[in-house]
């Protein structure tokens, strides 16, 4: 089978930086199409990236009947829109995360990916990650017993200018870096939330800054995260942490979030420590590919839409918690 023709809905940053380098590298991925808000944009991503087409609308694109995939990195507050019309329009999509503002637009969404025959799934990259399968791997094999509590942080600087600052688009700490904590906690809890609890800092425009969030599930475990956008002001500056504590010792990590090359986990239990080092790809090249293989009949979504649904359904609860 001929590789599969993506088409980019929009030039965001994530795109450049992250995805469209990650389509490059992917099996199976032909770099198709690009479409921006302006035509001279979308020429200038063409041009460097070696996509085959540029088109000045969105339109335009979910229109060409030979873009078989779209990936979707537009502001949250676009995410329902797009994503309905290239599935409507028969194309696979892969969308951004958060996908949904809420769980009720996370269903629409799988919903009308289900009328219409095609895949659907949300851009967790770091999920499709070695990282993440080895410690699955070490917790489904016991290696610090039962689970009981998690807890993992993402906080990163502050920022002058951003879409991130504004509340009618999807903004705020919580939607843009909160949905990472909230799926690393689910992928590892096999369990559902019984008890949220959170408090948040807003800013004067009305999103919150630095959230922190307690979770109890039903079978026991608890769980904590912190995120933030408070670390200064346009820097490189990140901080990010997991620590998972078992009945017979616990983890530890300190890889950021979506982070490649070498990366490493130490394991402490009574035997001693224990430091697992795993080969990280660029995540996104592998998600790509994995739709790939999807739309070629040979798997489904790493990513499901039960797994997006319950995240959307926890998020919400955060969000209702610190009144956002």
């Amino acid at each position: 089978m001929a590789k599969v023709k993506w088409g980019v809905l929009g030039t965001a940053n994530i795109a450049s930086w992250g995805t469209i380098p990650g389509m490059k590298l992917a099996e199976d991925c032909e770099l198709y199409a690009i479409a921006g808000r302006s035509l001279e944009k979308a020429e200038r991503y063409k041009q460097e990236f070696g996509f085959q087409k540029a088109y000045g609308s969105y339109e335009e694109l979910i229109a060409d009947k030979e873009a078989e995939a779209i990936y979707i990195p537009l502001p949250n507050n676009l995410h329902m829109k797009w994503v309905k019309e290239a599935l409507k329009a028969g194309k696979h999509v892969i969308c951004e995360k958060p996908m949904a503002l809420n769980a009720g637009e996370a269903k629409e969404m799988f919903d009308c990916a289900k009328e219409n025959g095609v895949f659907l799934m949300e851009a967790y990259a770091y999920l499709h990650s070695p990282y993440i399968e080895s410690l699955k791997k070490d917790i489904a094999e016991g290696t610090i017993g039962d689970v009981d509590y998690i807890e993992t942080a993402f906080v990163t600087q502050g920022y002058k200018e951003d879409i991130r600052l504004h509340k009618d688009m999807g903004g705020g700490a919580m939607y843009d870096l909160g949905c990472y904590c909230t799926t690393m906690i689910l992928s590892l809890t096999d369990s559902e939330p019984e008890l949220v609890k959170a408090v948040a800092e807003f800013s004067d425009l009305g999103v919150d800054l630095l959230t922190s969030g307690m979770i109890r599930f039903r079978n026991g475990v608890r769980a904590a995260f912190n995120v933030g956008m408070v670390l200064g002001e346009n820097t490189d500056s990140r901080y990010d942490r997991l620590y998972i504590h078992g009945s017979k010792g616990c983890i530890r990590s300190d890889v950021e979030y979506n982070q490649k090359g070498e990366v490493c986990y130490k394991i402490y239990t009574p035997d001693g420590v224990t430091e697992r080092k795993v080969s990280n790809p660029q995540n996104y090249s592998l998600e790509i590919a994995q739709m790939c293989r999807c739309i070629k009949g040979e798997e489904t979504p790493h990513i499901t839409s039960e797994f997006s649904i319950k995240n959307a359904e926890l998020m919400d609860k955060v969000l209702m918690e610190i009144g956002y």
